[in-house]
């Protein structure tokens, strides 16, 4: 099983994912991020989930489907008792900001606005905000940000993310977010504690 981003110090990982990965193969998911940690409230198993190859990172990835998941993975986890601490298990969609984690997401999610931040500064500042575009022939990433067009190297980049301007849409039409659920609302829904 692929997974985009995971932190599960303290747990056995092959164990772990032998019980996650046929559930969300049941639910035709793919794990973006896969997190063991602890909050004020103790230890939590963070999983956030999309549909494979989607352009849209959060569309099919419903509140219901959320608590299906979690339902049937917090079953399992009992059952294969890999978790010994108690702990809540969150599940949720990567939402409209979803982190861009490895080279192949930046091609992915081409068309879509981008807010990346790079290592040393280009003309004078470490965050772009653009039109993905994509990789270029020497897989360097593309961004588009008004009139500029930027290739740079993987090496350069910090970190990246989807960007949605909230301001913009709030501006427009509310149609915009009519049916969308937050990844937060979507993942107090699906927790159980364990």
């Amino acid at each position: 099983m692929k997974i985009a981003h995971e932190s599960l110090k303290g747990l056995d990982r092959d164990r772990l994912l032998s019980v996650v990965e046929p559930v969300l193969r049941a639910h035709g998911v793919d794990v973006v991020e896969l997190i063991w940690r602890s909050d004020q409230r103790g230890w939590v198993l963070y999983l956030t989930v999309e549909r494979p190859n989607s352009p849209d990172p959060s569309l099919g990835i419903t509140l219901d489907l959320c608590a299906d998941i979690s339902r049937d993975l917090s079953a399992a986890l009992d059952v294969a008792d890999v978790i010994t601490a108690r702990y809540r298990l969150e599940v949720g969609s990567p939402g409209v900001d979803r982190a861009l984690y490895e080279i192949s997401d930046y091609q992915r999610f081409a068309g879509k606005q981008a807010k990346v931040k790079t290592r040393e500064p280009i003309d004078g500042q470490r965050v772009l905000r653009g039109e993905l575009a994509g990789l270029d022939g020497e897989g360097r990433v593309v961004i588009v940000e008004g009139d500029k067009e930027h290739h740079l190297e993987p090496s350069r980049i910090e970190n990246g993310r989807l960007w949605f301007d909230w301001q913009a849409a709030r501006g427009g039409s509310n149609a915009v977010n009519k049916g969308r659920r937050t990844p937060s609302r979507a993942r107090r829904a699906a927790q159980r504690d364990r």
